[in-house]
């Protein structure tokens, strides 16, 4: 911002610099007014769309097949999000008179058990002196679940009043991640675990709480969910960013079936993984949902990173190693070609090939606990020797191979691959394989079983945010429920500059007293 000056003071030349900071700030704040109002209209173009899907005709008919249940799921989800986005654009925004009220939600069950949780002022006295005198309360309701069973929380936030001067004094309202809703954060944590990390897709989240006592929509869950989202992804963003501060990532994908709302057709997607080493300080793994198999998507996620890369053999990550980025190739792979041969029981080659990288693997094994320097230094005394003898007996195998084989192929897999598949022997940071990744990629081969498809590219986005934090959760060790209902609980109140300490590897729960 400008300061206050005294332009009568001001010399020609300062009055130049002064009229021209003037006219970059009115340009900065025109351009910020113009990305404003383009993502509103972008926003709001697609919301449009998603709501003439789900409440057009097509919505109008009676089939209610676990697959068109799935896909308004998803629809509702978008829409929730979307709005939420409209909502945090025009917060600083005046409020609109003309604003649709919000329907009157039904009361909660009168059946389900209650807890009282009371809010009352830190101090009784007001300020004047006099002490102050309860005049009555305001009573909000939440409704919790534990597995099996729902209950209501009460909130009540009793008001207190000054004679004297008439001051009235109350608790504030808690922040919540969703502004006046009914769920507790508990709820929320345990529908977006039921979803994400169980696969249960909400028209049969739905069913369960049905039987437990309580109706709730599809809609209202889905709204929810979309919501939750929303206000995750920042806590995303700051753990992609927390990965690229490493120097070693793995990196892997999966393909997962997409259906845009409105088509009949599902069409190949991906979900990219990277994530930290095993033996890393800081252990995460990062979800980035995208419509291809293109490599700008793997760009597009590691920018400038220029570290190395633990991958398959896949030519999207071929431009990054052209442009900075280290390959390090995956024994793994380069084993499973042999291991195909040697399961027939016809290649002798693949069985005595197979021997001898069980031994380098056998030395990984050996040196798992060790500090990365002295892993290094093993790796160059022991598996180093192996290596150079693996390479000189594989040239000698192929030279009496026709080519076109498959013995001939697993070998020239390997020797086409030799330096990236020996830069593990370098850096004791370095790992022999991409196992790893292809642990983290595993409960999406799972949960696609389940909920079959992604409705949208933002669908798909949403539910690789969420698992992000879920399997991130999980490999440090924690009980993703208690840490996401622990996340949503603090996130309101968070700032941004300590949003680091919600991220899986720092997490520690709040003390509540």
């Amino acid at each position: 911002m400008l300061e206050s000056i005294d332009i009568d003071q001001l010399s020609e030349s300062q009055l130049r610099k002064l009229a021209a900071q003037m006219q970059d700030a009115l340009g900065e704040r025109d351009e910020a007014i113009r990305q404003y109002r383009l993502r509103n209209e972008h926003l709001t173009h697609e919301i449009a769309i998603l709501r003439r899907h789900r409440f057009g005709k097509r919505s109008e008919s009676k089939s209610s097949s676990p697959q068109q249940n799935l896909l308004d799921d998803l629809v509702d989800e978008d829409i929730a999000a979307i709005e939420t986005e409209l909502e945090k654009l025009a917060e600083h925004d005046s409020p609109r008179k003309d604003q649709p009220l919000k329907p009157r939600r039904q009361p909660l069950p009168p059946q389900l058990p209650r807890s009282e949780i009371h809010h009352d002022p830190e101090s009784t006295t007001c300020k004047c002196g006099c002490e102050l005198t309860r005049i009555g309360e305001d009573v909000s309701e939440k409704l919790d679940y534990e597995p099996g069973q729902f209950s209501v929380e009460r909130h009540i936030r009793s008001k207190w009043a000054c004679k004297a001067c008439e001051t009235v004094v109350q608790a504030p309202v808690a922040p919540h991640v969703i502004d006046k809703g009914i769920p507790t954060t508990n709820l929320l944590a345990q529908v977006l675990i039921s979803k994400y990390a169980d696969h249960l897709p909400l028209y049969r989240q739905e069913q369960i709480y049905a039987r437990a006592g309580v109706e709730l929509p599809r809609s209202t869950l889905a709204d929810w969910v979309g919501r939750c989202g929303v206000e995750l992804a920042p806590l995303v963003d700051q753990l992609r960013a927390c990965l690229l501060g490493h120097a070693v990532l793995h990196a892997d994908e999966t393909p997962v079936p997409m259906l845009s709302p409105g088509k009949k057709k599902t069409h190949r997607a991906y979900i990219w993984a990277y994530a930290t080493t095993r033996s890393a300080a800081i252990r995460g793994v990062a979800y980035d949902f995208q419509p291809s198999r293109s490599g700008k998507a793997a760009r597009d996620f590691l920018t400038d990173w220029q570290g190395k890369l633990v991958c398959d053999d896949y030519g999207g990550y071929k431009a990054g190693f052209a442009t900075g980025m280290t390959e390090v190739g995956c024994w793994a792979h380069a084993r499973r070609k042999f291991f195909e041969l040697a399961e027939r029981g016809d290649s002798p080659i693949a069985a005595q090939a197979l021997e001898i990288i069980g031994n380098l693997y056998d030395i990984e094994r050996d040196i798992a606990e060790e500090p990365p320097d002295e892993r290094q230094r093993i790796r160059d005394k022991r598996s180093r020797p192996i290596m150079e003898k693996l390479r000189e007996w594989l040239i000698h195998q192929r030279s009496a191979l026709t080519a076109g084989t498959r013995t001939a192929g697993a070998i020239d897999y390997s020797l086409k691959r030799w330096d990236a598949l020996t830069r593990y022997l370098d850096d004791g940071e370095v790992p022999i394989d991409n196992n790893w990744i292809e642990n983290q990629v595993r409960p999406w081969a799972l949960g696609r079983k389940n909920w079959l498809f992604a409705g949208s590219l933002r669908s798909g986005q949403r539910a690789a945010n969420v698992m992000s934090l879920i399997q991130s959760a999980k490999i440090n060790g924690l009980d993703p429920q208690a840490y996401l209902r622990d996340v949503l609980e603090r996130l309101p109140s968070t700032k941004y500059s300590e949003i680091d300490s919600l991220l899986p590897h720092n997490w520690s729960p709040s003390i509540k007293v």
